[in-house]
């Protein structure tokens, strides 16, 4: 049982070395984008499923009240948290338009949208956003395995940060860092440095 648990925390780390060889541009040009809007007026919105639902939802809390310093409230909404609205929609609708339903009631042109999926084939991320980019909103796309259907409606401003896994605990766990990051560099671009 202790190699298990072992193994589990070295795929773990093995993960992430890999990530860090390929992904800190992404995260960065993704944090420079969500910086852009943010200091335009613009707001951030989030969605996933299961597990992305969770990241969505951490990853707006960050903003909305904090991350490792003292700073004003930025404007982020997860569209997985309101049961209400997600339950109306997938019963008179489509689970499939949970989010796109919201995107377009709520999004703005120079808005971001952060869609996150594991395997970038979730028929309402994909719905999300086809809407985000009819509201004129650009997108970050956390992605793992091949990007799915997501990687190929993405438009050239957009980014994807794919994690090169195929397990979806890890691409989640590099998910959850990648976040972290750009919630840390959001921070220092509008914040200067926290030292």
């Amino acid at each position: 049982m202790l190699d298990h648990i072992t193994n589990h925390f070295s795929d773990s780390i093995d993960a992430k070395i890999r990530a860090a060889e390929d992904l800190p541009p992404l995260i960065a040009q993704a944090a420079e984008l969500m910086v852009h809007s943010l200091v335009n007026e613009g707001k951030i919105l989030a969605c996933g499923n299961g597990g992305c639902a969770a990241a969505a939802q951490h990853f707006t809390s960050e903003l909305l009240n904090r991350f490792e310093r003292e700073r004003p409230s930025l404007p982020a909404i997860s569209l997985t948290a309101d049961t209400s609205t997600l339950t109306s929609i997938a019963n008179d609708y489509s689970y499939n338009e949970v989010f796109s339903k919201q995107i377009r009631a709520l999004g703005q042109p120079g808005d971001m949208l952060l869609a996150i999926s594991t395997s970038g084939h979730s028929p309402n991320i994909i719905q999300a956003i086809q809407a985000a980019h009819d509201r004129e909103m650009t997108v970050i796309a956390l992605t793992g395995m091949d990007g799915g259907n997501c990687a190929r409606l993405l438009h050239p401003e957009d980014v994807e940060i794919r994690v090169d896994n195929q397990v979806t605990a890890r691409i989640q766990e590099v998910h959850l860092l990648t976040l972290h990051c750009i919630c840390d560099l959001i921070d220092e671009f509008l914040f200067g440095n926290a030292e």
